[in-house]
């Protein structure tokens, strides 16, 4: 069912350091060339920090733990022409037997990752309770899957289009820890601040994994979702981005955009709202998020040094 990188599938067996990483940040989250040039970023920040890299994604129906430079940049070229599927987890069957190509969501990261044995996974933001839910029933299936799939998650908190507090409420409901690195509030994806507070903070990738680890011994159902505030050199100001996501929202809802084009469009619009700044902070906190689950993923496969 998985095809597994040789180096990906060695450093499993081993119980080595392998960090998962999605293949929409290519195919949906970025416009070209931005989208390939982030994505051997975030490979080579990976490995500059004593991890394998394992990008996922589905290429001509084979579903690809850990991909060649060939197939991302071919990802990445495709992507902009529309044959290139953006896959939840329910996708999945589909895609494969269609023989398709998809860009692979945080939830079908997620539950690839664990079938291949892959304990830590990075990205730049989940997907959660969008805002208005309680009209349209927009909720992510990113937190179902953080509820079910024991991986671990390291981002900067939720896109900030979303309902940060509803977000926490599901998570909380699906007994999913949300731990903050070096915080105790709720990050907000391109903004530092969103008056949140987290379950729980540590303040090192080394005491990050000694949670990890009571986590896994207590066979706990579901992930662990780690949230590490964007650096502030690179952070936007929390208020401005409200502003400019309602505007975003407001044109979404007047243009029909419904289900998971939503989130795509918004960040493509916000984006343009801030004249590229936004695009500036994801890349940045994306390659933030790599260095803390590659460190991380050395510290599990070394849990006693």
């Amino acid at each position: 069912m998985l095809q597994i990188a040789p180096e990906v599938a060695e450093a499993v067996a081993a119980d080595g350091a392998v960090v998962a990483l999605e293949s929409t940040i290519v195919t949906h989250g970025m416009p070209h060339p931005e989208n390939l040039a982030t994505a051997r970023e975030v490979e080579q920040v990976v490995r500059e920090h004593g991890a394998v890299p394992a990008t996922i994604a589905v290429v001509d129906g084979v579903i690809r733990v850990g991909l060649d430079d060939a197939t991302l940049q071919r990802l990445a070229v495709e992507a902009s022409s529309g044959k290139i599927v953006k896959a939840s987890r329910r996708d999945l069957p589909a895609v494969v037997a269609a023989g398709a190509s998809a860009g692979t969501t945080v939830a079908a990261t997620m539950f690839l990752a664990h079938r291949a044995g892959v304990r830590i996974f990075a990205t730049g933001g989940i997907g959660g309770v969008h805002r208005g839910a309680e009209h349209t029933f927009d909720v992510s299936a990113d937190l179902d899957e953080l509820g079910s799939s024991p991986v671990t998650v390291v981002c900067a908190g939720a896109k900030s289009i979303l309902d940060l507090p509803k977000t926490l409420e599901v998570l909380e409901t699906r007994g999913v820890p949300v731990i903050g690195l070096g915080t105790e509030e709720f990050p907000a994806f391109v903004s530092r601040h969103s008056g949140l507070p987290v379950d729980h903070r540590v303040d090192s990738p080394a005491e990050l994994a000694r949670v990890l680890v009571e986590h896994q011994r207590l066979a706990m159902r579901g992930g662990v979702l780690v949230v590490v505030p964007i650096p502030g050199a690179d952070a936007l100001d929390g208020g401005q981005i409200d502003g400019w996501i309602d505007q975003a929202i407001a044109e979404a809802e007047r243009d029909g955009v419904t289900r998971k084009e939503v989130t795509p469009h918004l960040l493509a619009r916000i984006n343009e709202l801030t004249g590229g700044a936004s695009l500036t902070a994801n890349i940045a906190l994306v390659r933030n998020n790599a260095a803390v689950a590659a460190l991380t993923a050395v510290a599990l496969s070394h849990p006693h040094a």
